[in-house]
């Protein structure tokens, strides 16, 4: 029998329980379990929980990895619960959420020629046209375009991530996002009063979910709070990028 066949009597139950909600472990499952694994004294059980079934294929490899003997899993009202047991040897889970706090997103641009820039990040690519293009269509959305697309994608993203972690079923979700920038000839160079940046940005998520609309309206209220991209256009932050002739 593999690891993955693996299954746990219905008795077990343990205090120590993680909430996946429908992440696994390649989209931030492992990140909640390194943490949730920090506060489970050595010995004892935690309790994974999660709706995608590919975790009891993923999660034994991991467990391996860090020493945490893998017990088994069963289905749960809506979700699998997977159980490992802390072991009194294992630092990695600790490490790895240290990493985790500290890591630092890399990307680089490069100036592909005319009004158009292409960026690298990881293994994806794409094109950013001009910020300035007013045009019904362009060759590429623009920078302020994608800084639009980003804030509405993380809010979509932490939307169902809490959802799911409540058992809330979410049928669909879209946002429709709008942003005026304060002056765009600041950018362009022809004028200096103001700045060119967004100084609204105005919008209205759809949900259709059978759940209660206070309880989806607190959800959504977390999320924004919670949202990196959020976080980043209402705080200032350090910005150092020197230049170098080459």
């Amino acid at each position: 029998m593999s690891e993955s066949d693996l299954r746990v009597p219905d008795d077990l139950e343990t205090p120590h329980v993680c909430e996946g909600g429908n992440l696994d472990c390649g989209s931030g499952l492992l990140l909640l379990i390194r943490k949730a694994m920090n506060q489970v004294p050595d010995g004892q059980i935690l309790e994974i929980r999660s709706t995608e079934v590919n975790v009891k294929e993923d999660l034994p490899a991991w467990c391996r990895m860090t020493k945490n003997p893998y017990l088994g899993w069963r289905s749960g009202a809506g979700h699998y619960k997977y159980f490992v047991r802390k072991s009194s040897g294992d630092k990695k889970a600790e490490e790895d959420y240290g990493k985790a706090r500290n890591y630092r997103w890399q990307t680089r641009i490069h100036w592909n020629g005319g009004m158009q820039a292409k960026v690298f990040c990881r293994n994806h690519s794409w094109m950013v046209g001009q910020p300035a293009s007013f045009d019904v269509k362009d060759d590429a959305p623009s920078a302020v375009e994608y800084v639009l697309g980003a804030f509405g994608a993380c809010l979509i993203m932490g939307f169902q991530i809490r959802a799911s972690q409540q058992n809330i079923r979410v049928d669909e979700l879209e946002i429709s996002l709008s942003g005026q920038i304060d002056n765009i000839f600041v950018f362009l160079g022809t004028e200096q009063e103001g700045h060119s940046g967004l100084k609204e940005i105005t919008g209205t998520i759809y949900v259709q979910s059978d759940a209660d609309e206070e309880v989806l309206s607190q959800i959504w209220q977390e999320t924004i709070v919670a949202s990196p991209v959020t976080n980043t256009l209402i705080r200032q932050i350090d910005i150092n990028i020197g230049m170098r002739v080459i």
